[in-house]
C-alpha cells in the first residue's frame, strides 16, 4: 500500500496578527518564509482549536438518519448529518453522542471514529471528525437550533439517490457518505446490532 510522507518543513512566520474579526470569525495574516527564501503573506481564518463532528448514525444496518436545517451561508435548508461543534472539556466521541441526542433524539452504545478531515485547509484552521454511530438508543437533550430539526430514515441501499437529492450538497456530508460506506464494506460485522 502506498503512504504518503510529508518531506518538507513549513514555512517559519515570521509575523502573525489578527486582521479582522467577527463575533464567529477571525481573520489572521501570516508572514511567511519558505525554505527557498521567499516570503509571502497568507491570510487564513482561525479556527477555536475545538474542532467539530459530523455522525452518522444508524438505527440498524439498513438506515442512516439524515437532518434537515437550515444553513446561513447558502440561505437555505439543506439535507446532510447531524453535526456540531466540541463543547470545551469534550473529547470528539463525547461531542458526538451529545450532538446525536440535541438533533435527532438518540444516544448512541457504540461510537466509531472514521476520519478527521480539513475543511478548506488553504484558508481555514478546523478539523471536522466524522464518527459512525450503532445501537442506538433514546435520549432527547436540548440543542441550540432556533427551530425543530426535520429528521428522516434513509436507506443505506439507496445511496446514489441521495446525491442526486438537490439540497444534499455539503461536501463534508458526502465525504462522511463515501467514508461510512467504505468502512462497512471492510468491517461487514460491525453491523451485528445489539438488543
Amino acid at each position: 500500500m502506498a503512504e504518503s510522507k510529508q518531506t518538507k518543513q513549513p514555512p517559519e512566520i515570521l509575523n502573525q496578527e489578527v486582521v479582522a474579526q467577527s463575533r464567529l470569525f477571525k481573520v489572521e495574516q501570516l508572514q511567511l518564509r519558505f525554505s527557498n527564501g521567499e516570503e509571502r503573506l497568507y491570510e487564513r481564518m482561525r479556527g477555536s482549536g475545538r474542532g467539530a463532528v459530523m455522525v452518522v448514525a444508524m438505527p440498524d444496518a439498513e438506515h442512516f438518519y439524515l437532518i434537515r436545517e437550515y444553513c446561513a451561508g447558502t440561505h437555505d435548508y439543506q439535507l446532510g448529518f447531524p453535526k456540531g461543534l466540541i463543547d470545551p472539556g469534550e473529547d470528539p466521541l463525547q461531542a458526538a453522542n451529545r450532538e446525536l441526542k440535541e438533533e435527532i433524539g438518540f444516544g448512541a452504545k457504540r461510537l466509531i471514529p472514521l476520519k478527521s478531515v480539513a475543511l478548506a485547509p488553504g484558508y481555514f484552521n478546523a478539523t471536522m471528525h466524522i464518527v459512525l454511530a450503532l445501537d442506538l438508543y433514546p435520549e432527547q437533550l436540548t440543542g441550540d437550533e432556533p427551530e425543530p430539526l426535520e429528521c428522516m430514515r434513509w436507506p443505506r441501499h439507496a445511496l446514489d439517490e441521495l446525491l442526486q437529492q438537490a439540497d444534499f450538497t455539503e461536501a463534508r456530508s458526502v465525504a462522511a457518505l463515501f467514508l461510512t460506506d467504505a468502512y462497512l464494506a471492510r468491517n461487514p460485522d460491525v453491523l451485528e446490532f445489539t438488543a
